[in-house]
């Protein structure tokens, strides 16, 4: 436990090290604030001890006049005043610095970073650490670094003076301060193990929430929430089981720490010890003062220590996610690389896994796609087809072989030329929140207005965007939300003719599509594709039927190639699926209708490829299923 919390600390300090020397300063700054605190406590009880004494006091050599004390209460408590609050600007500007760096690196590394790795990890996770880890360094530095400085001197300072003034009454005091801590150690005991139960319940909390507001709209349609919401109230249940315990266990040692470490007690122990004092003759009132002044300020000063547990926590936290994806191996890419004269793709026995998988997500692949001809990969789900897509403009390197463009290894290509060479156009649309001008122009950031409306006329987008309003200066909204599926997939067509890349890889782009938006798309795509490598994953096999050469993957392998009819005629796993397919394609449904017993219809459901009542036990594939 101790070295895993050693190593917190380790990351969490060298991740804030470029702004060591706003964090040290703003430390030692705040550090003579608290010591010029004590000193201004110091002086008031002289204050009073003057009053006492009848307006003037002799004392370490000096007559002590009320104006000059009051002087010096006031220039010494400026000055503490004055110090704590440059302490505070200092580690501020230290946050704002720190936040900078931190996500220009987080930004740039990820950058180079695979984009598979993105893919896998989600956009979620990514923000978190960019946004609201980072978030929790800044509020580290700027808030708890000075109170760092403060809760480590001030303490050690009153201590000593509270010896120095009287050691009877600062036993007395030092021994509330030690009740407090005792108390607090019981209620801090498996704090780390309760707080990890805590952290992921809360957790499991927000999973549920998330899910049940992502899914409002299936819910709302088929639930009336009694199920939808079981998985939060389990998740609720277990958070407050886990907050009961915490209770029981922390509670009341937690409230009786609290009021120990308050002023009252220690205030209380300390004037019932100078009175007894007093009483006796040795101790005398102004002495009692500055004792009442001092210990107070002692106790005052280890508050802090307990809520700077929980920021340093978090922020270690935070320093470590921080730093996993910092130390995330990035992609190596050449600063000068070939560029292939031709565009003929070929995989030559390429192996690849994903990272954490034993088995391998591709093994010995091998394949030519030549420039101008088009590629059908298809198979079943997880068979490999979107692997080897993605592997072309290398979202991960592979493991074995090689994947070449016109004889060039896309690993000894730039990274600029390799994303101007392929691309890509995805089921999933993403549009920014900006004009439709502008997520198109991102392709080709200095096209022209004309070039931006041909590619919008070739994607058959420019006719629905003239109709807007706002034309091409209409925003798109948050990813793209204010159009339908339909238009944005056209809007990314447009962007990726715009570009013009020799090779376009196409990722079933029709298979959200509804029939009128479906006939647009495939135009578009027509034109996209024209003259092009291609290379497409198939899931409507029939999109497929006219293309030079069909790939089918299974566990990773290709176990079949050919065209259309060769492949049926092969009676293989494409015939298979072709099957499947057409037999998918032949269902619809229709009432069965018999008169019961008493003349009324029993209206029954069944499914079948031809409108004929089918036996409940055909398969499926024959085109007919009972539901």
């Amino acid at each position: 436990m101790s070295n895993k919390k050693s190593e917190g600390d380790g990351v969490l300090w060298r991740i804030i090290r470029p702004v060591k020397t706003h964090i040290y300063s703003a430390m030692l700054l705040h550090a003579f604030g608290s010591v010029a605190t004590i000193a201004t406590l110091l002086l008031l009880s002289l204050m009073i001890a003057v009053l006492l004494n009848g307006g003037s006091l002799f004392f370490m050599g000096i007559n002590w006049s009320l104006p000059g004390t009051l002087i010096g209460v006031g220039a010494v408590g400026l000055s503490a005043f004055i110090l704590s609050s440059i302490a505070f600007s200092v580690s501020h500007l230290g946050a704002f610095e720190l936040e900078v760096d931190l996500r220009t690196k987080l930004a740039e590394h990820m950058a180079q970073l695979p984009l598979g790795y993105i893919i896998t990890n989600g956009t979620g996770a990514l923000k978190k650490v960019v946004l609201d880890d980072v978030k929790n360094l800044h509020v580290f530095v700027a808030d708890s670094t000075p109170m760092i400085g403060r809760s480590f001197t001030a303490p050690v300072v009153s201590l000593i003076l509270i010896f120095a003034i009287d050691w009877r009454l600062a036993l007395i005091a030092l021994s509330v301060l030690i009740v407090g801590m005792i108390m607090m150690s019981i209620a801090m005991k498996d704090y780390g193990e309760i707080r990890q139960e805590y952290d992921a319940s809360l957790g499991k909390i927000n999973a549920a929430v998330i899910e049940f507001i992502q899914a409002m709209v299936v819910v709302r349609t088929f639930d009336d929430g009694t199920s939808s919401f079981k998985r939060y109230h389990k998740a609720l249940e277990s958070f407050q089981g886990v907050f009961i315990k915490w209770m029981d266990k922390c509670s009341s040692p937690s409230r009786l720490s609290m009021i120990i470490f308050g002023p009252l007690p220690t205030m209380a122990a300390v004037i019932a010890g100078g009175i007894f004092f007093i009483s006796k003759g040795t101790l005398s009132v102004p002495t009692l003062v500055a004792m009442l002044f001092i210990s107070t300020a002692m106790v005052d000063a280890f508050m802090p220590l307990m809520w700077l547990n929980n920021f340093l926590r978090k922020s270690k936290t935070a320093a470590n996610r921080i730093e996993e994806i910092l130390s995330m191996p990035t992609m190596s890419y050449v600063e000068r690389g070939e560029v292939p004269g031709e565009m003929t793709i070929r995989f030559d026995d390429v192996d690849f896994s994903y990272e954490n998988r034993k088995e391998k997500a591709l093994s010995g692949v091998s394949f030519t796609a030549l420039p101008g001809a088009s590629t059908a990969l298809v198979g079943p789900s997880g068979a490999g087809k979107s692997t080897v897509a993605r592997l072309l403009p290398r979202f991960w390197d592979i493991d074995k072989g090689a994947i070449t463009i016109g004889g060039v290894d896309v690993r000894e290509m730039t990274s600029e030329d390799l994303m101007n060479t392929v691309t890509f156009v995805f089921q999933d649309t993403y549009l920014f929140h900006d004009t439709l001008a502008n997520n198109i122009k991102m392709a080709k950031p200095d096209a022209t207005d004309e070039e931006v409306v041909e590619a919008a006329k070739a994607a058959q987008i420019h006719d629905f965007i003239m109709e807007l309003p706002e034309g091409y200066d209409t925003h798109a909204g948050e990813r793209g939300d204010r159009l339908s599926g339909g238009q944005r997939q056209r809007i990314t067509i447009a962007r990726a003719i715009l570009r013009n890349a020799p090779i376009v890889v196409l990722d079933e782009a029709t298979a959200f599509a509804d029939p009128e938006s479906e006939e647009e798309i495939i135009k578009a795509i027509s034109f996209l594709t024209r003259d092009k490598t291609v290379i497409t994953i198939a899931h409507r096999l029939s999109s497929i039927t006219h293309v030079d050469q069909i790939l089918v993957f299974d566990k990773g392998e290709i176990v079949e190639r050919g065209k259309h009819e060769e492949l049926l005629a092969n009676r293989g796993v494409y015939a298979g699926l072709w099957s499947n397919y057409q037999a998918a394609q032949g269902w619809d449904l229709h009432v069965k209708q018999p008169a019961g017993a008493d003349g009324s219809a029993t209206g029954s459901i069944e499914t079948g490829s031809s409108g004929k009542n089918v036996s409940p036990v055909e398969h499926p594939n024959k085109g007919a299923a009972h539901v």
